[in-house]
């Protein structure tokens, strides 16, 4: 007898930022029902959506966006309980702090126990690909996008796993329970096996419910 294979909504929060790239990638996955473009409270209370992505942008324009379409809090909400993946902008969102922001401070939704340093390696123009291995997706190396990226400079080792680390150490993407951060971006490769990965982290989180 074939095991039905169970299938999720996900969603993409699509304020602003590179949210495209993410459901291109979303759509091509079998345990993927609907790919949801978040940009409404409504969307984030509707209790059949499984879990959501926070993409790569501006976080600071982030949030702002958020808070004037009256998001940020149900997204505060949300990211309190519902699996959840920052990356790059989403990342800092998620964190509890982070350094170097613009005059004026970053509001941060502040459910992920750790500390990030916004644009730690520079500007554009200082981009770059390095080729990671990470355990929780597989041997082969992974083609990991660092765009203006920020790093993870604290974790609390109590509740906060370490995913993904540079050769230096630089954590660059973690877990904790049902939130994943990356400093990188996985939505610019083809490589889908880290959008599977979150896949099985909202499907443990629904086991374990």
């Amino acid at each position: 007898m074939v095991q039905e294979v169970k299938q999720y909504r996900i969603g993409v929060l699509a304020l602003q930022g590179a949210f495209a790239e993410h459901i291109n990638l979303l759509k091509h996955l079998p345990d993927v029902a609907e790919v949801v473009e978040v940009r409404t409270a409504q969307q984030l209370e509707d209790p059949s959506l499984d879990g959501l992505i926070i993409p790569g942008g501006e976080s600071t324009t982030m949030a702002l966006v958020a808070e004037a379409s009256g998001v940020f809090e149900p997204l505060r909400k949300f990211v309190q309980t519902k699996p959840t993946w920052g990356t790059c902008a989403g990342l800092i969102l998620l964190a509890k702090e982070a350094s170097k922001t613009k005059k004026g401070g970053q509001k941060l939704l502040g459910a992920l126990d750790v500390s990030v340093n916004r644009n730690n390696f520079g500007t554009q123009i200082d981009s770059f690909i390095a080729n990671l291995t990470i355990p929780c997706v597989g041997e082969k190396p992974f083609a990991c996008f660092f765009i203006r990226a920020p790093v993870i400079t604290y974790i609390n080792t109590e509740t906060v796993e370490p995913l993904v680390q540079l050769d230096d150490g630089t954590i660059v993407a973690v877990r904790q329970g049902h939130l994943v951060g990356t400093s990188f971006h996985p939505e610019l490769t083809a490589d889908d096996r880290f959008h599977r990965y979150f896949l099985q982290v909202v499907r443990e989180c629904q086991a374990n419910v």
